[in-house]
């Protein structure tokens, strides 16, 4: 296997590339500037014409649409345009927001250096980061982005964030000695990568891959070909619509041939061609009774509500069907750095050589001479500082340390202002310490920290109580296995020591000074837990998720948080993104359900898992906030990124969490759950009214009577009176078990369950009603016949909502008054029927005059007696559930 540029030693490096230290020449450089550019290239986008037409793919879309061109053509003008109205005004909501949703390539652009300062003829000079080809010297200043890819060549004291790409928290600390293993890009100490930041220190490498080659690049790609998939909504409605639109075409051929038959059969009087534009338009009216055409938009609404929900838990939803996929979630792969901690370096132990460990006292004029030696010099050798206004600038880990100070009561800036600097030896990655020179006591003290197996190895004393005694191979034995024992528990330790060293004012520190220390003691850091955390893995788990850590930190850490904090169980495995690597496909669809951490992974070892997952059937939701988690932030059913993260995550996510918080997914997946909940509410709802509507025109038809409704009419109630009911079921509570039952089957369909069985009976007592009535209107005239029956249609389907409301609870057992806007649009529903019956309007409607106020409350009094029946059914159900329930318990 051929070998890596991190594996290469420089002048290696230098000949592949054909280059050399002084660089390239201007004439080279744009000879090779010929194979491309240093930017990302993008695959051609959709235009928005084309997702236009795609969204007229849908079964139910084109029946439609035929529904709507046959009524322009026979004439039923009002109806047609209603119609194109709604269809047109979904296609443009999808287009919309498909588009908001491509910028995640622009965001990664974003992310590049617009200069860089190279290396040409053997002279600096500035050039276009674009223009930069492989072979170019490219010097680095902290505070540089880094503008390609490369192997570093020198370096002073370098520290890079490189957290967009491998997910840590801190600085990775540069070097240029070989690396002799595969390593993952967190670990290849001697490279540097594209758009990542130069926080501390200086440094030259050589370019070895620009624009796509990069490793940014790399991931640029992984997006383009990441395949977002449809939601469990999407999916279910996809398979319901065509099922549906096959179902209302066969049907409508069935009646339009019923009706054909019986003309041709018939005597032959009367006009044969009125007759048949007639039974033609009767089956139209079926079509039009059975498709609801407002149901993409009652979903969207319903869909909006939730996202509005969902913002009151720190949850802000950029891709609408989001909402629902979140509540079918049994998958989370988080991660860990300020997901599940706090994204915060905290100092949690200390130990020193007399064995004291746990905390200080937080009164400073108790401290013994130890504890105030190791916080001076955790607070004196430390370039970090804490502004005014509370902003912290600095390396983490010394952040850290002024944080402990603080917490103790000890103002860091009064032991900096008391002993002042007078002279440094910053740190380096080399000897890994950090020394710096003060007058404390009237004597000039040394202090130093750094690795401590540096620290303790350059001692010659220690520091037990108030007496400077030898360091002998016994307290240094305790000392290492301190040590030892604070890296089992994944905790990050310094050492801390001092030494007497008098330097005149014109005489400069050197590095031979940091020997002969004397030991002062051990402070321990993590980034710890976030306090709700814990149970809100809890939480869900018993809500049947299981919870999974994808991180590019060290295993020992993540295994450490991950047991903390309850996500791995004894007996569940971790791997790092390496190991993963060398399990097949078998292997690793075998080991998944135990495999609960994954360390130092890539951005397709992500992509891999949240596959793996999706491939047994589950719904995976994927945190995430660097340039890493992008492909797999997109892959996922759900991709959820960080509020802090890079514009690149949030561009590929579904989700973005302002509060960084894992407790707030699951909070979100209680209101998606509900939401899903309420969608199928809705679409029962509107099922249950047009089940009704059908079995009345089919009744009619064998019953030889006049069509009970005109496609006007159940236009008028489809797309006005229904929406608003279908819309207020969306703002319905929680269910008080909803977060105890195991996530739904995302293959099982929108009528799964005991929901089939209520529509349908519901349907019937609806038909039943309405049939009733255009009995009793027949008996004075055909046109008063159907008056009732749309009369009573509109008043069974209105009040209609307060059952379906819920299919375990009746409409008082769940609050009668507990969601207001069901009551709202009962009253709009009935006022918006009432229009209908205003002179110059009725005709329209083909109400007759015949039809008076003694006819409405006639119809209404029959439709609520209907849903009366519906109560009184499901309250006899739920009777007879709850003592089965006892019997079994």
């Amino acid at each position: 296997m051929a070998k890596e540029m991190y594996q290469k030693e420089i002048t290696e490096v230098m000949n592949e590339v054909n280059s050399s230290p002084s660089g390239l020449s201007q004439q080279e450089a744009a000879k090779r500037l010929e194979n491309g550019l240093n930017q990302l290239k993008e695959a051609p986008k959709k235009s928005s014409l084309t997702l236009f037409l795609e969204t007229f793919k849908d079964a139910m879309v084109i029946v439609l649409l035929i529904v709507a061109i046959v009524q322009m053509i026979m004439g039923a003008h009002v109806e047609s345009i209603v119609i194109f109205a709604v269809l047109l005004l979904n296609s443009v909501v999808s287009v919309i927001q498909t588009k908001k949703a491509e910028g995640s390539l622009d965001a990664l652009k974003s992310l590049s250096a617009p200069n860089a300062n190279v290396i040409r003829d053997g002279k600096e000079q500035t050039v276009p980061a674009k223009e930069l080809v492989v072979g170019d010297i490219v010097i680095l200043e902290a505070g540089d982005y880094v503008p390609a890819d490369g192997r570093l060549i020198e370096e002073g004291a370098l520290k890079v964030d490189e957290g967009m790409l491998t997910g840590e928290s801190t600085p990775a600390e540069k070097e240029l000695g070989v690396i002799d293993r595969t390593a993952p890009i967190g670990d290849r100490d001697n490279m540097v990568f594209s758009g990542t930041i130069v926080t501390y220190g200086r440094g030259r490498f050589i370019v070895t891959a620009t624009g796509n080659v990069t490793e940014i690049g790399q991931v640029a790609g992984l997006l383009e070909n990441t395949v977002e998939h449809k939601t469990p909504l999407q999916r279910g409605l996809d398979r319901f619509s065509k099922k549906l639109s096959l179902a209302i075409l066969v049907l409508s051929l069935i009646i339009l041939g019923v009706q054909v038959a019986r003309l041709f059969l018939g005597d032959g009087s009367g006009d044969m061609t009125a007759d048949l534009v007639n039974a033609f338009m009767f089956a139209v009216a079926v079509a039009v009774a059975a498709i609801p055409e407002a149901l993409q938009s009652i979903v969207t609404i319903v869909l909006s509500i939730g996202t509005k929900q969902m913002a009151r838990q720190h949850a802000i939803i950029r891709k609408l069907p989001a909402v629902e996929t979140l509540g079918s979630t049994s998958i989370v792969c988080t991660d860990k750095t300020g997901t599940l901690t706090q994204n915060k370096m905290t100092v949690v132990d200390f130990y020193l050589p007399n064995g004291q460990t746990g905390e200080f006292s937080e009164n400073p004029a108790e401290w013994t001479l130890p504890e105030r030696r190791l916080i001076e010099i955790s607070v004196l050798a430390n370039d970090a500082a804490i502004s005014a206004e509370g902003a912290k600038l600095g390396d983490p880990t010394e952040i850290a340390f002024l944080d402990y100070t603080e917490k103790l009561n000890q103002p860091y800036r009064e032991i900096r202002q008391q002993y002042p600097r007078l002279q440094e030896l910053p740190f380096d990655s080399d000897r890994k310490l950090m020394s710096t020179l003060h007058t404390i006591d009237s004597e000039q003290l040394l202090l130093t920290k750094g690795g401590p197996d540096i620290v303790i190895g350059r001692s010659t004393k220690v520091l037990i109580n108030d007496e400077i005694v030898p360091l002998t191979e016994e307290i240094k034995h305790q000392l290492q296995h301190q040590n030892e024992e604070f890296s089992k528990r994944a905790l990050r330790v310094l050492a801390f020591a001092y030494r007497p060293l008098t330097v005149s004012e014109d005489e400069e520190l050197h590095l031979g000074v940091e020997e002969e220390l004397i030991f002062v003691g051990l402070m321990a850091m993590i980034d710890p837990p976030r306090k709700e955390v814990k149970q809100a893995v809890a939480d869900a788990k018993s809500a049947g998720i299981k919870t999974v850590m994808i991180t590019g930190d060290h295993k020992t850490t993540a295994v450490a948080i991950a047991q903390e904090i309850g996500i791995a169980q004894e007996g569940d495995l971790a791997l790092t993104g390496t190991e993963l690597d060398a399990l097949s496909e078998e292997e690793l669809t075998n080991q998944l359900e135990k495999i609960t951490v994954y360390a130092r992974v890539s951005p397709e070892n992500k992509i891999r898992i949240v596959r793996a997952w999706q491939d047994k059937g589950k719904i995976s939701a994927m945190t995430g906030d660097g340039v890493n988690d992008a492909p797999a932030l997109k892959q996922a059913d759900i991709g959820i990124a960080m509020g802090t993260g890079t514009d690149v995550a949030k561009d590929a996510a579904a989700m973005v969490l302002t509060d960084d918080n894992f407790a707030s997914i699951i909070r979100a997946v209680e209101v998606g759950r509900n939401v899903f909940d309420n969608i199928k509410k809705a679409i029962s709802y509107l099922f249950a009214g047009n089940l009704g509507a059908i079995i009345a025109i089919v009744f009619a038809l064998v019953m030889g009577w006049d069509n009970p409704f005109t496609a006007l009419q159940l236009l008028f109630i489809n797309l006005v009176n229904d929406s608003l009911p279908a819309i207020a079921l969306g703002m319905e509570k929680a269910e008080p078990t909803i977060m105890q039952r195991e996530p739904r089957n995302p293959d099982a369909g929108i009528f799964s369950g005991k929901t089939l069985i209520s529509v349908t009976y519901r349907g019937i007592l609806i038909a039943a009603v309405v049939i009733v009535a255009q009995w009793i209107g027949m008996n004075q005239s055909p046109e008063l016949g159907v008056a009732m029956a749309f009369s009573t249609l509109i008043w069974s389907r209105t009040l209609q909502t307060l059952p379906a409301r819920s299919n375990t609870e009746t409409a008082w057992q769940a609050g009668l008054f507990a969601n207001k806007m069901v009551w709202l649009a009962i009253v709009v529903c009935g006022l918006l029927y009432s229009v209908t019956l205003l002179p110059g309007i009725r005709e329209v409607f083909a109400i007759p005059e015949t039809f008076t106020m003694n006819h409405v409350g006639l119809s209404i009094a029959m439709a609520a007696g209907a849903v009366l029946m519906m109560e009184i059914t499901k309250l006899i159900i739920l009777a007879v559930q709850s003592r089965g329930n006892n019997t079994n318990s």
